[in-house]
């Protein structure tokens, strides 16, 4: 599939209805452009929320938003890139 959207003023664009249809995109999904080792860029849709990761983590010890949101950062960087290596 070939489909093209414009860029408006304030540097938007709406994704067409049929590659959403194929995406499966919805509203509040995240979408992330990566390009790939040929410098083509991938779109990689992303559901996932931090509500989705209430009690997930267990600690002795406060963890702040900020650290979340680098966790969530790294984990998407590795997922990014292939190497899975979260952390290192």
């Amino acid at each position: 599939m070939a489909t093209s959207a414009k860029v408006t003023s304030k540097n938007q664009i709406t994704l067409p209805a049929a590659l959403r249809k194929s995406l499966d995109i919805h509203a509040g999904d995240r979408i992330d452009f990566v390009a790939n080792s040929k410098g083509v860029f991938e779109v990689h849709v992303l559901r996932e929320s931090l509500a989705d990761l209430i009690g997930v983590l267990k600690s002795d010890q406060p963890v702040s938003s900020e650290d979340i949101e680098k966790w969530i950062a790294e984990a998407r960087g590795a997922m990014a890139t292939g190497s899975g290596n979260v952390g290192d």
